[in-house]
């Protein structure tokens, strides 16, 4: 079981979503995979593209595990989550939900690995289904925990895509 509350007076679980949204994307790109390159066995590429795509997927996958790391193991987050902290330094300076896009980049990496062509939607589907929840469940939360401090932060730092902030 997830211990999604470390301390009395915590406003925030641990996880959140997450879990639940990770394994969702997991799914949906294993089910993808399986059918398109296993069952059905269609939209494989050949020739150049099987390289191109497999050199992107493999710098996509060490990008993953290394913005999943610095939001998960190397920011003290779970610290800040138990004091009811928002954290907007470190890697969270850069993007506001770096344990998802990390999982995200190594996702899309792995399935890029597969050189299929019915696979490369799911770069934005997952995208998508990210956005869609996000949106829905965790930034409310943070958006009622933090009111302006959060949305000055949500303007300033992309959602999923690492990129430099806004404004500084």
């Amino acid at each position: 079981m997830l211990k999604n509350f470390v301390k009395e007076g915590q406003k925030l679980p641990l996880y959140g979503i997450g879990p639940y949204l990770v394994y969702s994307m997991v799914l949906l790109n294993i089910i993808a995979i399986v059918l398109f390159g296993y069952v059905l066995k269609i939209g494989i590429l050949e020739g150049a593209w099987i390289w191109v795509l497999r050199i992107v997927g493999i710098l996509l996958m060490p990008l993953g595990i290394f913005i999943w790391y610095k939001g998960a193991l190397g920011s003290d987050m779970d610290n800040n989550i138990a004091e009811n902290k928002l954290k907007t330094t470190g890697v969270y300076a850069w993007v506001r939900n770096p344990m998802y896009s990390g999982v995200w980049f190594l996702i899309s990496g792995i399935s890029l690995m597969w050189h299929n062509i019915y696979i490369l939607p799911l770069f934005f589907i997952d995208w998508i289904i990210m956005t869609i929840v996000l949106k829905n469940t965790e930034e409310k939360w943070l958006l009622d925990l933090y009111g302006q401090a959060y949305n000055e932060y949500m303007m300033r730092v992309n959602r999923c895509i690492p990129w430099f902030p806004k404004g500084q």
